[in-house]
Parts: C-alpha cells; sequence; structure tokens
C-alpha cells in the first residue's frame, strides 16, 4: 500500500519478503482455530466433492426407473432392499443418487450466479463510492428500485419470462442479488475513500482509476469474500425454490427441489422421499451461513476489537 510505503522507503527488501508468508500462516491458522469455518468448510468441500465425482460415487443411475422397486424404505427400516441406501421414490429411482446429481445442479448455480452478482454489484459499488456524483446518484436509485420487488417473485418472473434452464435461473439470481454486494462496497468505499493513503496515493500522482482497483479494492475483498459465502447459500433456495416450482432445468434433471416437490406428493407413503432430500438442502445454506458468518468475525475490524 502507498500509506506504507512512505515511512519504509529505506527499508530493505528482506525483512519485507519474509512478511507475507508469516502473515498468510496466521490467516489460515485464524481460519482453523474457527470452529465453525472448520465444520462448515468441511462439510461443503465434501457435498463438492460429491457433486464433481457424482458418475464414480452414486451407486445407481439417477434416471434410472423400475417400479418394481418404487417406495422402497432407507436401508435401516424394515422391507428395504440392498444397494439402495437411501430408499428409492416413486418411480424407483435411488434416492442417494438423485440428491447426489442434484447437488451437481445447488452448487453450479450458487457458484456461477454468486460470483458474477459479486462482480456487478461490486464493480458498480466502487463506481458509486468512489467517484460519486451522477454515478452514485443513478446507482443508488437503480438499487432502491431493484429492492422495491420482493426477490423470490421477481426471480419466478424473469424465470417465467426468459424460459426454464440453467442459464435462466443462474441469469434470474444475478440480476436480482448484485444489490446485495453494491450497497456494502458502495458504504465500505465511501469509508476507504477518506483514508490518508487515498490522500498520500493522489499526492504522488496517482490515477483515480489506479488507486480505485489497486489500493481500495485489495482492502475491500475480504467483505466481498463473506458476501460470496453469504450469497451462495440464497442462490441455493432460490434455486431450490424455482425447481420446486417447475421453473429450473428440466424434469429429467435432478434437483434438490423437484425431489422435495415429489417427496411432498408422497409424504404418507413415502417420508424419506422429502425428509432427506429437505435435511440437505438446510444442512447446506446452513453450511454457507455459518462460513460466511465465521469469516466475517474473522475479518471485520469491529468484531476484532
Amino acid at each position: 500500500m502507498v500509506e506504507r510505503a512512505l515511512p519504509e522507503a529505506s527499508v530493505s527488501s528482506a525483512p519485507i519478503a519474509g512478511a507475507a508468508p508469516r502473515r498468510g500462516a496466521s490467516i489460515w491458522s485464524a481460519l482453523l482455530a474457527e470452529p465453525r469455518v472448520v465444520i462448515a468448510g468441511g462439510f461443503l468441500v465434501l457435498l463438492a466433492l460429491a457433486a464433481i465425482f457424482a458418475p464414480l460415487i452414486a451407486p445407481h443411475n439417477p434416471l434410472e426407473q423400475d417400479l418394481m422397486l418404487n417406495t422402497l424404505p432407507p436401508a435401516w427400516v424394515d422391507g428395504a432392499e440392498p444397494g439402495y441406501l437411501l430408499g428409492t421414490d416413486s418411480l424407483g429411482r435411488d434416492l442417494l443418487s438423485r440428491m447426489i446429481y442434484g447437488g451437481r445442479v445447488a452448487l453450479t448455480v450458487a457458484l456461477v450466479a454468486a460470483f458474477a452478482a459479486g462482480l456487478i454489484g461490486t464493480v458498480l459499488g466502487l463506481l458509486a463510492g468512489f467517484f460519486g456524483g451522477w454515478i452514485d446518484a443513478a446507482v443508488s436509485r437503480l438499487i432502491d428500485i431493484w429492492m422495491a420487488f420482493p426477490p423470490v417473485l421477481l426471480s419466478i418472473l424473469l424465470v417465467a419470462v426468459i424460459g426454464t434452464g440453467l442459464t435462466s435461473v443462474i441469469l434470474a439470481i444475478v440480476v436480482i442479488d448484485w444489490t446485495r454486494f453494491c450497497r456494502v462496497v458502495r458504504s465500505e468505499t465511501l469509508q476507504q475513500a477518506r483514508m490518508d493513503y487515498v490522500d498520500a496515493a493522489v499526492v504522488l500522482g496517482t490515477s483515480r482509476w489506479r488507486i480505485l482497483f489497486v489500493e481500495i479494492l485489495p482492502n475491500l475483498l475480504p467483505v466481498v469474500v463473506v458476501l460470496l459465502s453469504l450469497e451462495m447459500g440464497i442462490a441455493v433456495i432460490v434455486e431450490a425454490v424455482l425447481s420446486f416450482v417447475g421453473l429450473s432445468v428440466s424434469s429429467d434433471m435432478p434437483t434438490w427441489g423437484g425431489l422435495i416437490a415429489e417427496g411432498r406428493q408422497i409424504i404418507y407413503q413415502a417420508w424419506w422421499v422429502l425428509v432427506f432430500p429437505l435435511v440437505l438442502l438446510f444442512a447446506t445454506v446452513l453450511a454457507f451461513n455459518q462460513l460466511g458468518d465465521g469469516l466475517r468475525r474473522l475479518v471485520d475490524p469491529v468484531l476484532l476489537r
């Protein structure tokens, strides 16, 4: 940072070179010392590995139907069939395999939609907070208009207009949730723009764009990372809602919301078709929220005082 370069210009580069590893090690130590980060992060890593290696892990083809094996109970319930750990649905499809493949859809939407919304919201928030004037006024009014609509209803409306599919779901989430990033980043940028290191950079003749993206943006990255983790949980919920009402991917592709919708119809004949996907959805959203909250406790300067 420019603020540090001025008083330490005469210091040799050897101590500075050794500072990065110690700082990196301290960050990892702090992360590992936070139980909620370790537990939530470990669960999400296992879920991501299961989704990536689904063809190797899933015991059955998630689309394979066998009406002779319909609504089989889980392995520990009387009447279960070997090889079907969590039972089957109304068409005899293995529930565990469908849940694993459904994780692919949920995590794909979470990652792509969260990063796209974060990119748009962060850039607009930086521009509004740093340059102010008509840019700030236009972005602020746009945020106010966007947040006047209920997010879930707006996402359903968007998908209904542009059509179903994975791309449509991701686009709907991005269009709705970029405001979450923009508001926070704009507020943080306003605070950072008043710091001494920004004034020092201006005195040294640094361009405004370089100050914005090289000096200010790195200081906002911890906040953006926390927002990303929270946004991923929100994206998983939105995708589940859309698939629950039949507005997500095609009906042939398993999704957690689709499994919940099917389980709701046969809750009295096969409770496991509803309960297990619902528990997995709840655990995934809770893991994203706990990860975000744990990261916030590590990077929020107010909480660190």
